[in-house]
This record gives structure tokens, C-alpha cells and sequence, in this order.
């Protein structure tokens, strides 16, 4: 029996099929995490280990340092490349469980999370597929195509709905759209793993004085509902996770996200490389 076979108990399709019945009561479960007694075993039994990074779209980004265009140009989806060249194991799911589970009318189903890492061979057949690394590339390039937003880490969530172990060896890629994203719970969950789930180093987003507070950015655009109408002008609460989505809708160009330096994708790289191994 090889490593991956003793270490694998991979979830039947009517386990799947089942989340994704119980996910309309996903606010709940969130609130549930704030209660004293079951919101320590909650995080011990679901977060333990986790660290995740919502990255801006590449569109969007302004980087606040020189740079000569097009040769050193640095880009948030480098991240991902880097470790889809890194990777010995990429593993596409068939469908999106967030958006199945949701029904999703606004954004692709068929564009699945990416997982990378010895533990994903122990995924079921079922879910998805084992491909290469250029297919790999080429799904992430879709998937930006599309509107989606690449959401990067170690998620014990993962491990556990897919009964895939260890979790080191399990480096999750998520392709998030703004209405159906597992993590719209953000606002509603206890501090401690809300902050298991942040914005990439360095990303600020800003509201300037272009703002006529026409409210576009507030109607279902932000997926942790971090950004609001105060007295006719949009303000961006700390909740923000910097997808940058707002910056996209934003008619006036009011809202502009930025990088206070141009090392944000090497910091990046050195956060999530101690967690999950991949080669």
C-alpha cells in the first residue's frame, strides 16, 4: 500500500450531495462560532492550520513604485503560477460545490477549485481530474477570464469535505465569485478565523473624492459586505479581503486599489510555502 492509499478516505458523491443541501445553513454554522464552548471545538475541528489570501484581480492593481512596463510588470496571479510550476500533483474539480449548491445563474459551475499536492491523488474520480501543469495554468486563465477570484492556502475545510489527508500536502485554489463564495460568512464568524482569511500584503483600497455615491458598489459586489453608503459617499470597513471587485463597477472610478511595494507576490510565495508542501 502506497503513502497516498494508507492516508486517503475520499468522500462518496452522495456526501457531496448532502453539503451541498446543508449549504443555505452556512450562516448559522458561522454565528454558531461565536459561542463560547462550541466556537473553541468548531475552530480546533475546521480552522486549526488554516491561512488563506484573497488575491486582487490583476486588472485592478496599481503598483506604488516604478517599474518599466511590460518586461517587470508584477501581477497578483503570479502567486498561483508559481505554484502550479512548483507542483508535482494538479487536480480540477468538475464544478464549483459553492456555486452547485447555490445554483449560481451570474458565473460558471464547471470552473472548480485547483488543488495542488500529493494529497489531492486521494480525491475522488468522481469530483474531477488529475491534468497537467498546462492545463493547470490554463484553468486559472479562465477562471480570470470569467470574473472569478482566486482565493490561495491551506484550508482544513478541504481536507475534511473531500476526506483527503495530510494537510500539508493539500494547497487549495479557490475561483470565487462574489455571490456565492463559502466565504460571504466572514462577517458573521468569530475573530479568530476571520482572520484565518486575508487580503494579499501590502493591498490597500481606497474611496476618493470622485465618489458621487451612486451605490453601484454596494449592491451585491463585496462579498463580506465591506463596503457602505455613510452620509452619500462609499466607505471600506476593515472587513475588506482587496478582490477588487468594487474598483471594476465603480462608474466614476472612485475606488482605486493599490500596493505599497512591489515585493507583495515574494511575500506571498513566503507565507504560504511553510504551510503546504507541493512538490
Amino acid at each position: 500500500m502506497n503513502r497516498v492509499e494508507a492516508i486517503t478516505i475520499s468522500r462518496p458523491l452522495w456526501f457531496v450531495q448532502l453539503l451541498e443541501k446543508a449549504f443555505p445553513s452556512r450562516f448559522l454554522a458561522a454565528r454558531a462560532t461565536k459561542l463560547p464552548i462550541l466556537g473553541r471545538i468548531l475552530h480546533r475541528w475546521f480552522f486549526d492550520g488554516d491561512d488563506l489570501i484573497y488575491l486582487p484581480r490583476d486588472q485592478v492593481i496599481h503598483i506604488n513604485q516604478p517599474l518599466d512596463l511590460p518586461d517587470d510588470m508584477v501581477l497578483p496571479s503570479q502567486v498561483v503560477e508559481h505554484f502550479i510550476e512548483k507542483a508535482n500533483v494538479h487536480w480540477i474539480m468538475n464544478f464549483c460545490i459553492c456555486r452547485q449548491a447555490k445554483k449560481c445563474e451570474d458565473y460558471p459551475i464547471d470552473l472548480g477549485c485547483l488543488f495542488l499536492g500529493e494529497a489531492a491523488l486521494g480525491i475522488n474520480p468522481e469530483f474531477g481530474r488529475r491534468v497537467t501543469k498546462e492545463e493547470a495554468l490554463e484553468h486559472v486563465r479562465r477562471c480570470r477570464e470569467a470574473g472569478l477570484v482566486h482565493l490561495i492556502g491551506r484550508n482544513k475545510l478541504d481536507t475534511i469535505w473531500l476526506g483527503v489527508s495530510p494537510g500539508d500536502r493539500l494547497l487549495t485554489i479557490c475561483n470565487c465569485c462574489p455571490c456565492c463564495c463559502l466565504w460571504r460568512v466572514l462577517p458573521y464568524v468569530a475573530p479568530q478565523i476571520g482572520a484565518r482569511i486575508t487580503r494579499m500584503p501590502g493591498v490597500t483600497v481606497t474611496v476618493s473624492d470622485r465618489c458621487i455615491g451612486c451605490g453601484i458598489c454596494t449592491q451585491g459586489v463585496c462579498f463580506v459586505e465591506a463596503i457602505h453608503l455613510v452620509d452619500g459617499h462609499a466607505v471600506i470597513s476593515d472587513e475588506c479581503r482587496g478582490c477588487g471587485r468594487c474598483v471594476t463597477v465603480c462608474p466614476q472610478e472612485a475606488i482605486e486599489m493599490s500596493i505599497e511595494y512591489g515585493q507583495f507576490v515574494e511575500q506571498s510565495i513566503a507565507r504560504i510555502s511553510p504551510l503546504v508542501d507541493v512538490s
